[in-house]
């Protein structure tokens, strides 16, 4: 953690201007809950307001539109969520790693490794591997073979990446992840399943973050890619041949299946399952445990999700939907009844 920084230094590093005395120095960011007189949080809307006014934090990010709504000290900002964000890497740097390579870590004799990475505890890197400049390798992670990993990366701790995959520069992998796991391929033959080989590989590009316990498996023949600058959560899974377009998110327990395209920008909520052999637009929100069965051809927001409800409730309404067809031949007997009856009196 850092010494602290007034509002004039965070100026100078976030832009934006300051309300109230800039000279006060503050040691830490924390929640408007939790926020000491020597902290810093942030108020990004009037939702939170409340909070804001009642919290004990020595000073705000707010936006221009909200900064005459409280009364610390505090630093106008365009956007206060994204402005906290870089405040608190400001506050909590990364520890530095010091280059080299732990005497326990099994490197092969052709893979190249940069002067300045930094390789842990019982490592393994494979033939034919290359590990990029100011990359950090944590302890027990396996590099398969050619694998190709490049500058500023950093694999915590048991990472896997299996032969033949490339991963980009700053790529985050957070520990558990798996990339380059076969696919999940068969062939009914007779009475049985045969394995089909999965040739093709992985692609991270660059700035890629997947979470811990993610996996993303290997084409069958063509590569699995997640472009540049696209976050994936915890505990995903992502099939062979899927391609998850730039800078999209993809909250925990999502499974997405075999050859779908995800496009750009787009959100997917939480334990959403979105069937194989898909195409999603840009710019599409899927909400949390949605089931997506068909293309979205079209930006916006899609949801499939039943709102819970007490037990009962739910049960009845359940049984309701044993009927739904009865009821619908009812319906159109009904209005064709109807219809005769108008015909009749006009």
């Amino acid at each position: 953690m850092s010494s602290g920084y007034t509002l004039a230094e965070l100026k100078a590093f976030l832009g934006g201007e300051v309300l109230g005395d800039a000279g006060l120095r503050y040691r830490g960011v924390a929640s408007l809950e939790h926020a000491g007189s020597d902290q810093i949080s942030f108020l990004v809307n009037d939702k939170h307001l409340a909070a804001a006014q009642a919290s004990r934090a020595g000073a705000l990010l707010v936006p221009p539109s909200l900064a005459e709504r409280v009364d610390q000290p505090r630093l106008i900002v365009a956007n206060p969520h994204v402005s906290f964000a870089r405040a608190v890497a400001l506050f909590h740097p990364e520890p530095s790693a010091s280059p080299g390579i732990h005497p326990s870590a099994n490197i092969a004799d052709d893979a190249s490794v940069a002067a300045d990475a930094r390789i842990g505890a019982n490592v393994v890197i494979e033939p034919g591997a290359s590990i990029g400049p100011q990359t950090r390798i944590d302890a027990g992670c396996v590099i398969g073979r050619g694998v190709k990993i490049g500058a500023g990366c950093r694999l915590h701790a048991n990472v896997t990446i299996y032969a033949g995959c490339r991963i980009g520069d700053r790529v985050i992998l957070h520990s558990g992840a798996v990339i380059g796991a076969d696919g999940f391929g068969l062939a009914w033959e007779d009475d049985h399943w045969l394995k089909v080989p999965q040739v093709g590989a992985v692609v991270l590009e660059d700035d890629v973050e997947i979470g811990a316990n993610t996996t993303v498996d290997r084409g069958a023949l063509d590569d699995t890619v997640i472009e540049r600058g696209a976050k994936l959560d915890n505990l995903i899974q992502i099939a062979h041949n899927v391609r998850i377009g730039a800078h999209t998110a993809i909250a925990a327990c999502v499974g997405i299946a075999g050859s779908t395209r995800i496009g750009a920008y787009c959100q997917i909520g939480g334990a959403a399952m979105i069937i194989g052999h898909l195409d999603i637009a840009d710019r599409v929100t899927v909400s949390a445990g949605t089931f997506v069965g068909k293309s979205i051809r079209e930006a916006g927001t899609y949801t499939s999700v039943q709102p819970f409800m007490a037990h009962g409730d739910w049960k009845r309404n359940a049984a309701h939907l044993r009927h739904l067809d009865q009821m619908h031949e009812r319906i159109r007997a009904l209005e064709k009844t109807i219809s005769e009856l108008e015909r009749k009196s006009s």
